[in-house]
């Protein structure tokens, strides 16, 4: 279920209603009139839930560990399905789900209302906090004792700082729960839209990103730099991180504690960084990746499968360390030499 503080699911529909409204066919039509109430992801959805799978291995465990009442799956994975599941089948899951979960929250992102105070009276301010000129908070919104909001700074709906916290000019964070001494600079992006779309032929259709950002104790986030909210599962980044400025995090990342990512890193979604890695500048991290504890990054490396812990890669592609120096060394050889026969 998406946490009720950010998002507002509309009333229960029936599977009939959510079959027509993804195309798909229901595996029990005996079951056509169970009343789905959420949609949510495969690992946290429950009996009155619906879910898809869209047949990528990665997640094939899953699915058939998954406890959600229904799915959204292609023609060909109904056969190994978890028993008492009711499966949708259409040719394109993941655009089926979308058009689902568009039902269940129409209204995502909506213009905010004109309210008269820049706090409003629902937010909870605690001891000692400072809320510079221009600066808006949201309703029910709570903010830690101690801390500090810069001037124009928007912290939306429902969004939990804590103690000691620093909120820079221009910075916003939405769909967010951060800890203690948080530091975020300003113009950063916290909790935005993820790039979630399915792709039609008729168009792509976006899937509405139901997660949040979770931020631990003692993180520092650079100017302009972008973190996106998970697509139902969270978005997360762990105690002690150090981001730089222009980063961007893309939805359902998770980053292990006390690890750094330097300027101009691109993270593509559910990709997983583990315990103090550090990732040099420019890098790009394909999605759904693992890197394994204290992995080194070279700057301008390609990241494009998953890295053991301790491991250090570089180049783009990114190989191991000593591969990728024998390659550059082979590469300044060939060169050397074609300009000494010219």
């Amino acid at each position: 279920m998406a946490d009720p503080r950010f998002y507002s699911v509309a009333p229960p529909r029936s599977l009939r209603d959510l079959a027509a409204i993804a195309g798909a066919t229901i595996s029990d039509e005996a079951a056509a009139d169970e009343l789905v109430r959420d949609v949510a992801p495969l690992q946290d959805a429950g009996p009155e839930d619906i879910s898809f799978f869209d047949g990528k291995k990665a997640y094939r465990d899953a699915f058939l560990e998954s406890r959600a009442g229904a799915c959204v799956v292609a023609p060909g994975d109904s056969a190994d399905s978890p028993a008492g599941m009711i499966l949708l089948a259409v040719a394109d899951p993941h655009l089926g789900y979308a058009r689902i979960a568009q039902a269940f929250y129409p209204s995502l992102d909506d213009p905010p209302t004109a309210q008269v105070e820049a706090v409003d009276p629902s937010a909870v301010l605690g001891a000692g906090v400072e809320v510079a000129p221009g600066a808006v908070i949201g309703p029910g919104a709570e903010i830690g004792a101690g801390s500090r909001i810069g001037a124009n700074a928007v912290i939306g709906p429902g969004v939990c700082i804590g103690e000691g916290g620093f909120i820079g000019p221009l910075a916003s964070v939405r769909y967010c729960l951060a800890g203690d001494r948080v530091r975020i600079a300003a113009g950063a992006r916290i909790g935005e839209d993820g790039f979630g779309f399915a792709l039609g032929a008729e168009g792509h259709v976006k899937v509405p990103q139901l997660g949040r950002v979770i931020i631990g104790n003692g993180v520092e986030i650079g100017a302009n730099t972008t973190i996106d909210r998970g697509a139902g599962p969270d978005t997360v980044i762990g105690d002690g991180v150090i981001i730089d400025n222009l980063v961007q995090i893309a939805h359902n990342v998770r980053v292990g504690r006390n690890s750094i990512i330097v300027a101009q890193v691109g993270i593509s979604g559910s990709t997983t960084i583990g315990d103090n890695v550090v990732i040099g500048g420019q890098a790009g991290i394909a999605g759904h990746l693992v890197l394994g504890d204290g992995v080194r990054i070279a700057a301008q490396s390609g990241v494009m499968t998953d890295i053991p812990a301790g491991a250090t890669f570089g180049g783009s592609p990114a190989l191991p360390q000593r591969d990728w120096f024998r390659q550059v060394a082979m590469l300044r050889r060939l060169t050397k030499k074609n300009l000494d026969d010219r």
